[in-house]
């Protein structure tokens, strides 16, 4: 049987390096060299999962086809190498000691004391063994190489059981099977404009004392390297001159796999783990075209954005992405404007003028509005205005998840003339519920009791745009996380008034379009 491979992406001196690009790129390389790739993202965090994380935290909490609830960087790692992952592909500090403490009340480990190490550690290097080996390309049997991004910055505390045991784990699978490779950054101070390397010298020197060795840096920089830098990156760090690879800033991360196959990363990978030369150049023509076409557009896409958490892209990822791929689809330059939702309601009128006017100018200037989803009650009325306004003006609207639900208060308001239409999320003794809470949730518990996941929306009607949209087939599979549902009661009259749910879950009870 032949032996897994595996590349780790670790990261030095700050965090939000971009290592998960970074690793889904070098993932996107190996694939394009002929090979089967699979990843494995580590975050130290004690939480069991990204579930009731704030987005202002960590960014948008990514939902998987079995209704994990991860990191974003699982979104770049599907969208990349266009896999499916399983929850399993994340590992938390939470997931892994309540494994280790399950095992000890059932007494697995009697008579032992329970430790760090041995292990919690063992426990990470046989999960991640587990987990390297189930197929998420859709193809039968393991894949190649499994990219496994570790989380945090070299030198965080609670990191730390992950390096010790990524460092035992480099020694279990032997020389040949482990490539490390170190993100860090190299920054150039503006009054002398010289690339400094002591950070990074730093960086790995802490990773070296703790029992790991990078084979390949990759440093993040605002311009390529010069030569006399790279050498004495090379001369400090122990590292040859040509596994130096400079990842600077590009105009869209489309271009960093081509960044990584034209310093010929690919080659320095192969060479650490022993595979034979590589059968195909990875001609990556797909992600050159894509990446040509976005830095020339210019006919601009205006999208309002209707939110509470604008003030981070990362918290709306998955959605700023599929608007990005569409307009480049569509030859437009994507212009996304961000709308706080209180910022329109009538209260901002009177407390702030200036951000109220702001915000209608930017709602009443855009091609089209979304509604994104989200939880409490902060901001729901400006989303109604919004979802009112496109409604009347017949601007493009799309609601995901609360935003679907707010366009089906709106209209109970204004055109069935139900002045108190509500969700019970909002009013629990509203009398006109178009919303409602799903019999399957808890009400005590919050992680990992929504509707999640990859469910299946049966459209009603073939001639509806949503239909087109998919191209004409009978049903679609899209991922869930929600609480509440349109209620069931609410939409024959609803539909009479010529609100038209067009798609719908297999028992006809919950509207999905």
């Amino acid at each position: 049987m032949k032996k897994m491979k595996y590349v780790l992406v670790t990261g030095g001196v700050v965090s939000g390096l971009g290592k998960g690009v970074t690793a889904s790129s070098i993932g996107l390389l190996l694939k394009e060299c002929g090979l089967r790739v699979t990843s494995i993202k580590i975050d130290p965090y004690l939480n069991k999962d990204a579930g009731t994380m704030s987005p202002f935290e960590h960014g948008e909490v990514f939902v998987l086809d079995d209704g994990g609830e991860v990191d974003l960087d699982l979104g770049n790692y599907e969208r990349f190498l266009d896999v499916q992952l399983t929850s399993d592909n994340n590992i938390t500090t939470g997931k892994i000691y309540q494994f280790v403490l399950d095992k000890e009340r059932k007494g697995d480990y009697l008579g032992k004391t329970v430790q760090v190490v041995p292990h919690i550690t063992d426990a990470i290097q046989e999960w991640i063994e587990r987990v390297a080996m189930i197929p998420v390309d859709g193809k039968e049997g393991p894949a190649d190489v499994c990219v496994i991004e570790l989380g945090g910055t070299i030198g965080d505390i609670e990191s730390m059981p992950f390096i010790e045991a990524l460092g035992q784990f480099s020694c279990r699978v032997g020389v040949g099977n482990f490539c490390l490779i170190h993100v860090s950054l190299v920054p150039v101070l503006n009054v002398v404009g010289e690339q400094k390397t002591k950070p990074t010298q730093h960086s790995v020197r802490g990773l070296r004392g703790l029992g790991l060795t990078p084979n390949i840096l990759a440093c993040r920089s605002t311009m390529a390297l010069d030569d006399n830098v790279k050498e004495k990156l090379s001369q400090f760090c122990h590292v040859s001159a040509e596994h130096i690879i400079t990842l600077y800033d590009v105009p869209n991360i489309w271009h960093i796999p081509l960044l990584l196959r034209d310093q010929k990363a690919h080659e320095a990978i192969f060479k650490v783990l022993n595979l034979p030369s590589i059968t195909e150049e990875p001609s990556l023509m797909e992600w050159t075209t894509r990446a040509a076409i976005c830095d020339k557009l210019h006919e601009p896409v205006r999208i309002a954005i209707v939110g509470k958490y604008t003030g981070l892209s990362d918290t709306y990822l998955s959605i700023l992405k599929a608007l990005l791929h569409a307009s480049v689809a569509r030859g437009k330059k994507l212009i996304v404007d961000w709308v706080p939702a209180s910022d329109l309601e009538d209260m901002t009128e009177i407390e702030n003028l200036d951000a109220y006017k702001a915000a209608w100018k930017l709602l009443k200037s855009a091609d089209g509005v979304l509604v994104p989803g989200g939880f409490g009650d902060r901001g729901v009325q400006g989303k109604i205005l919004a979802a009112k306004h496109a409604r009347e003006n017949r601007i493009p609207f799309l609601g995901i998840c609360l935003g679907m639900q707010i366009a089906v208060i709106e209209f109970a308001r204004s055109v069935l003339g139900l002045k108190d239409a509500n969700s019970t999320e909002f009013d629990p003794n509203t009398r006109n519920p178009c919303v409602i809470f799903m019999p399957e949730g808890s009400k005590t518990h919050k992680g990992g009791t929504m509707r999640l996941g990859s469910r299946r929306t049966y459209f009603q009607v073939s001639d509806c745009k949503s239909v087109k949209l998919y191209g004409n087939r009978g049903f679609i599979d899209e991922r869930h996380r929600h609480r509440y549902e349109v209620n069931p009661d609410m939409v024959a009259r609803l539909e009479n008034a010529g609100l038209s749910f067009t798609g719908k879950d297999q028992t006809s009870q919950r509207m999905e379009v």
